[in-house]
C-alpha cells in the first residue's frame, strides 16, 4: 500500500459565482479517490495575472493527503476541473470557471511537459503565498524555502482576504 503523501491544491475562479465556484471545488475535492481534503485557507480577492482583461479572481489553497502519486493526484485534478465544467483552450492566464493547481506535492521536484513540481509560479504570486501560508506557514517547498519566509517577500498588493483570517487550519472546513 502506497504512503500517505501531502499534497496543496490552489483553487481559483473568476466567472459565475467565483466564491461558490470555490467552494464547489474544495467540497469535491474531499471526494477524490485514496485522498483526504484536511484543511483549505480562507478566501482571497485578488486581481487577475497576467495580461488579459477580466474580472477579479476568488482564490485559495486546499490541504490534502493522498496515496495518489503525483500524476495520478494531477490528472484527478484535471477531471475534477473538467467535471466542475472548465473547458479546455482559452487565453494563458485568460479567465476560468476553476482553476485546480498541483503547488507541492511532498518532497518532489519535477520538470515535466505537463507537471512541475513544485509548480514554477508559487514564489511570484502573492495568491498563492498569502492563502498557502495561513494553513502551512512552516511548509519547506522543495527547492525553494519556508512558505512564510517567501510570503515575507511578497506584498499583499491586489489582494484582500474575503474571510476572518484567525481560524487554524485545523478548525477550518473544506
Amino acid at each position: 500500500m502506497r504512503r500517505w503523501q501531502p499534497a496543496y491544491v490552489g483553487i481559483g475562479s473568476n466567472l459565475e459565482d467565483p466564491r461558490r465556484q470555490v467552494l464547489r471545488a474544495c467540497e469535491r475535492l474531499a471526494g477524490l479517490p485514496e485522498t483526504l481534503a484536511v484543511c483549505r485557507s480562507p478566501l482571497y480577492g485578488s486581481r487577475p495575472f497576467g495580461p488579459v482583461a477580466q474580472p477579479d479572481f476568488v482564490n485559495a489553497v486546499a490541504g490534502l493527503l493522498t496515496r495518489l502519486d503525483a500524476d495520478g493526484l494531477f490528472a484527478a485534478l484535471k477531471a475534477l476541473e473538467s467535471a466542475l465544467g472548465r473547458t479546455p483552450g482559452g487565453p494563458r492566464w485568460g479567465p476560468r470557471l476553476i482553476d485546480l493547481d498541483l503547488l507541492v506535492f511532498g518532497r518532489e521536484c519535477r520538470e515535466g511537459p505537463q507537471l512541475r513540481l513544485p509548480h514554477p509560479g508559487i514564489v511570484e504570486r502573492n495568491f498563492v503565498l498569502y492563502p498557502l501560508g495561513d494553513i502551512a506557514p512552516d511548509l519547506d517547498v522543495p527547492g525553494l524555502g519556508r512558505v512564510s519566509e517567501l510570503r515575507a517577500r511578497l506584498t499583499p498588493e491586489g489582494l484582500w482576504p474575503l474571510e476572518p483570517q484567525s481560524l487554524s487550519p485545523d478548525v477550518r472546513s473544506m
